[in-house]
């Protein structure tokens, strides 16, 4: 029988714990009224030598391990929801033209197929570590012609994002070493804002091309113009501030664009 952490109702005063440590893709330890307390996932328990019923093996969703003086005390079960515009964000990923889209989770490999097939994501892998995420994102890197984005908001996912090509953290909910570490920080934690990111940047790079071929064309009639001795002082001055002109008033544009 496990030690009983606290004597009192749930409702009074929680005891403290103290002398909490992380152990990295595995849980939490700490210490509750003399008593050493552990939660995590099941490599936790292991790390303990805790023995844990087999049942456990069947729970399709994430639970929290506990154990208390070396012994399994229970788990706590935990269910995420889906974000609003997920399902939606990975369509439009794939209509945007980005072909490889992989879901990497610590959570257990079961959930993480789960919720790969409701998204509409073929390829997932689950259980894994930090370094695993690492590894998987590595291997994909050894193929130089792709450009590797990942999005992520947990402490876990810090190596990986500064790994990527791109990072990508959840500024709203996301942790603090995560979010130093990405590229791109999402203010909120909708991930459908990367998805009008990428939609702003298609954008601007459009009309940055249009000035480019804008000015050199201008400049090169003009500069045709003037050799036959058809271009005035007039036309160099248009072919200089007009064109100065007429791009930023096409820039402008991008304040009234929706996306």
């Amino acid at each position: 029988m496990p030690k009983q952490l606290c004597e009192y109702p749930l409702d009074n005063e929680v005891p403290e714990a103290t002398d909490i440590k992380e152990i990295a893709g595995k849980g939490l330890q700490g210490i509750i009224n003399g008593t050493q307390v552990v939660a995590g996932n099941k490599k936790l328990m292991s790390h303990f030598n805790i023995s844990t019923p087999k049942e456990i093996d069947s729970i399709v969703e994430s639970i929290v391990l506990v154990g208390i003086d070396n012994q399994f005390a229970g788990y706590v079960t935990i269910a995420d929801e889906l974000k609003e515009d997920a399902k939606a964000t990975i369509a439009a990923f794939k209509k945007e033209g980005i072909d490889l889209i992989m879901m990497l989770s610590g959570d257990k490999d079961s959930i993480t197929q789960q919720v790969a097939k409701e998204l509409g994501i073929s390829k997932a892998k689950g259980g894994l570590l930090p370094e695993d995420k690492l590894n998987e994102v590595e291997l994909l890197k050894q193929d130089l012609t792709k450009t590797i984005a990942f999005m992520g908001d947990g402490i876990n996912d810090a190596p990986v994002l500064a790994a990527s090509d791109v990072g990508i953290a959840m500024g709203a909910m996301g942790s603090d070493v995560a979010i130093e570490t990405a590229d791109v920080i999402i203010q909120t934690d909708q991930p459908s804002k990367v998805v009008t990111g990428i939609q702003i940047a298609k954008s601007t790079q459009k009309i940055i091309w249009q000035n480019i071929f804008l000015a050199f064309g201008i400049k090169i009639i003009v500069l045709i113009l003037g050799a036959g001795g058809l271009a005035t002082m007039w036309e160099a001055v248009f072919a200089d501030v007009g064109v100065a002109l007429l791009a930023i008033l096409n820039a402008v544009r991008v304040q009234k664009m929706k996306w």
